[in-house]
């Protein structure tokens, strides 16, 4: 049963601050320390990380951050089992050992099979992940179980009819996603309350697209409620429905850490008002977002040519918001350049499909990696 009065916010250890921004496993591990720190010293204790977040180095930092440095009863972590690294039955318990040792946890508070999907689903159930878990939960290993999920409601329904002792579910939920024929955030939410399943929110601010608004969206919302960010209507928004009891957050800054906990300290639901508000901002960005890749990174994993599909994204989207017609060049041009020093090139992409089979969004990313390379110097 929901806990009304518990902390709803959660530490999501996947945009770790980076000494390197080109190296995805440079942690600042100072600055993720005083995280911890602010996090914990304000009520809250709900922290997610995951085998190969920050260049699978996450699980490391959890433990370094956070396990090393307060008692096992004063947090909570979750971590999860990708499908994509298994290839037999004994994989499952390798990656689980080196989880446990990676984080020095003793045990996990939750553990999800992590990123279910219509192309996943056959696999995780032909090396018997479902059993496995629950297996893992009879040993004390983990206490919570569950699955995080990118799909239809109709496999949603089919899974949670399938195993019913599933005791949470972690859905993709945003006011920019509610009504995505592609993400299916409202009915996915809806298809978990049928189940009477409690839900945790992954990507409530969009991988940063709603922190940083098109100008008419920001004026909107800011006319409205001129002291607040525009994230905290994001993770509000997902909060305030029924059912959700954590609210993950991938923060990268201490800013970020103390703007989050400003808002959900003392946390007040969406009215009816700031709901119709957030919903007129959808139609305003979606006027503007040519792709809607959320910087999850799962598909630079995969990419044999080293490409930096999520930042040659966001430059784009960035650019496709100007007026390209009048000023034919913005300082993305420059940084395109720059990250090419890096990476590979947009045009170096070959088509292979890794980067679509993984992710999230469900993007055509190769076509999507072409319009870049028409962008940048006509690659």
């Amino acid at each position: 049963m929901e806990d009304k009065n518990a902390k709803k916010l959660g530490f999501g250890l996947m945009r770790l601050p980076l000494t390197d921004k080109s190296n995805a496993g440079s942690i600042d591990i100072e600055q993720v320390k005083k995280m911890v720190d602010i996090f914990i010293e304000n009520g809250f204790t709900y922290f997610d990380t995951a085998w190969m977040y920050c260049g699978f180095n996450s699980e490391n930092t959890a433990k370094t951050a956070l396990v090393e440095r307060y008692p096992r009863d004063k947090f909570t972590l979750a971590t999860k089992l990708h499908i994509g690294f298994v290839n037999s039955l004994q994989d499952r318990d390798k990656i689980f050992n080196e989880q446990l040792e990676k984080t020095g946890a003793g045990y996990f508070d939750y553990y999800l099979l992590h990123g279910i999907e219509s192309g996943s689903y056959p696999k995780y159930n032909e090396y018997d992940c479902f059993n496995w878990i629950r297996e893992k939960k009879r040993q004390g290993f983990v206490k919570t179980m569950g699955f995080s999920f990118h799909d239809t409601p109709q496999l949603l329904d089919e899974i949670l009819t399938a195993n019913p002792d599933m005791e949470f579910v972690q859905l993709q939920i945003n006011y920019l996603d509610w009504e995505s024929p592609w993400v299916h955030s409202r009915a996915c939410y809806e298809i978990a309350r049928k189940h009477n399943i409690p839900i945790i929110v992954m990507e409530p601010v969009k991988g940063g697209t709603l922190a940083k608004l098109p100008e008419e969206g920001e004026k909107l919302l800011k006319d409205y409620a001129p002291n607040v960010s525009l994230s905290s209507w994001a993770i509000r928004f997902a909060a305030s429905l029924e059912g959700v009891m954590i609210v993950l957050s991938g923060m990268s800054s201490i800013e970020q850490i103390e703007n989050n906990i400003g808002y959900m300290k003392d946390f007040q639901p969406m009215t009816d008002e700031e709901i119709s508000l957030a919903h007129k901002a959808v139609d305003i960005i979606n006027t503007q977002i040519t792709i809607p890749c959320t910087g999850c990174s799962y598909c630079m994993e995969s990419c044999p040519k080293h490409i930096s599909i999520p930042q040659y994204f966001s430059l784009y989207n960035e650019d496709m918001r100007e007026d390209m017609a009048e000023k034919g060049w913005t300082v993305n041009f420059t940084n395109y350049e720059l990250l090419t020093k890096k990476f590979g090139k947009a045009k170096d992409c070959i088509s292979c499909g890794k980067c679509e089979k993984v992710c999230p969004q469900h993007l055509p990313v190769i076509e999507n990696m072409k319009l870049v390379s028409k962008h940048y110097y006509g690659e």
